[in-house]
């Protein structure tokens, strides 16, 4: 009986003890997650602690006839009845050149929203990610089912990265602390993010948007950008000028809002290229504002992780398809690279959901599918001169569209 209540005893403390160290956790541990990466002046968009989007917050709803907290329950063990997802693609990765000739302009799609363009001699980064994990605590979290589509290795020198915001599908830290110790890279980002390349040992330049910096600038030669130099590979001759999308940012969930988010367009003396970084729609004007800036000769545009639930279309946070080409169109741009798909498994939709949908919407606004590509890892494309795109017939088929998983 004695051995019977000193059991109880110790269970009851056991269960006292435990309750009381997650009353503390829950107490002390998301005020300690929390960072504060940049202070600053209140703005439209800043409200002294927390950025924010100016055309309406981000919101996480539940599919129809469910609840968030259930819904997001089921997403995290996998129990939402997602379409199946190949464990692994196929991918035969290429092997840029060192370079691109003064006016031309080269690009090879990464995966997911890694793209390397080669354009007048610089060679340009988006959100590099070469890890195997898009995730704080590998090997949880999602998993890369396509390798990258340039090894690493085979990277030539890259001169100027930008990186849109802080989730860890775009802010690779791995993958940047690796390019910063081999090449010494300019690094250009939005508000606060500064603050986490740095904690790393990775310099970087971070502007608000409307912001913008030359190459001269970021090399430490004056404000103006170099315009003429015995080696146009040697040449800082660009301007990168930070512009708004419709995001939000956390590393840690309790860090919510506390770095910004932006696209970006790179004028270089090849012509201007348009980075969406991660966005959902929000009032699109953002695209309108950014194709001021151009003519846009490339724009890579997200088209994947659209979909919660079945035949939703577009989130919140991520745009897909439909609002894809609407970008593109309100870009102005010639050329597209749509990204952001098939690379890890971020929602809902089937592996090859968003390139197929996209084909059926291009064929809706009279769209040639020459003007997006590509749709391959490692396929590499010369990125035609500038030239405004010129609708042609319009067959739409709605109900097929419809009826992607």
């Amino acid at each position: 009986m004695s051995f019977l209540v000193s059991a109880a005893r110790w269970l009851g403390a056991t269960v006292l003890f435990l309750i009381v160290a997650l009353c503390l956790a829950i107490t002390i541990i998301p005020p300690f997650l929390d960072r504060i990466y940049y202070q600053g002046p209140e703005s439209r968009h800043f409200d002294g602690a927390h950025f924010f989007n100016p055309d309406g917050e981000i919101t996480f709803s539940a599919p129809p006839g469910s609840n968030r907290r259930g819904f997001i329950a089921r997403w995290i063990l996998g129990q939402d009845d997602r379409p199946e997802w190949p464990d692994a693609v196929a991918v035969h990765p290429s092997r840029p050149d060192p370079f691109a000739a003064p006016r031309g302009m080269r690009a090879t799609w990464v995966g997911h929203a890694t793209v390397l363009v080669q354009a007048a001699g610089i060679n340009i980064l988006t959100d590099p990610i070469w890890s195997d994990y898009a995730s704080p605590l590998p090997p949880i979290g999602p998993k890369r089912v396509a390798q990258p589509g340039i090894k690493f290795e085979d990277l030539p020198k890259i001169d100027l990265i930008v990186v849109s915001h802080n989730h860890y599908d775009h802010m690779d830290i791995p993958t940047l602390r690796k390019l910063w110790a081999r090449d010494r890279p300019k690094i250009v980002t939005s508000l606060g993010n500064d603050s986490i390349l740095k904690a790393n040992g990775i310099p970087a330049t971070a502007l608000d948007w409307g912001q913008s910096v030359s190459g001269a600038e970021l090399a430490g030669l004056g404000r103006e950008p170099v315009i003429e130099c015995e080696d146009y590979r040697h040449c800082p001759d660009y301007r990168v000028h930070v512009t708004r999308n419709h995001h939000w940012g956390s590393r840690w969930g309790t860090d919510r809002n506390r770095a910004l988010w932006s696209s970006f367009v790179i004028e270089t003396r090849a012509g201007a290229i348009f980075f969406a970084g991660d966005t959902g729609a929000g009032d699109l004007q953002w695209a309108n504002d950014a194709a001021r800036i151009g003519p846009i000769r490339l724009a890579i545009i997200p088209i994947g992780a659209f979909r919660f639930w079945p035949g939703q279309m577009q989130s919140d946070s991520h745009i897909g398809p439909h609002q894809a080409v609407e970008v593109f169109r309100r870009l102005r741009a010639s050329t597209a690279i749509p990204i952001h798909w098939g690379t890890f498994r971020l929602s809902y939709e089937k592996w090859d959901t968003p390139p197929r949908m996209l084909d059926l919407i291009l064929q809706c606004q009279g769209i040639a599918r020459t003007h997006f590509a590509p749709l391959r890892f490692g396929q590499q494309i010369m990125v035609p001169a500038y030239a405004p795109v010129i609708a042609g017939a319009k067959r739409c088929d709605e109900k097929a569209i419809a009826a992607l998983e």
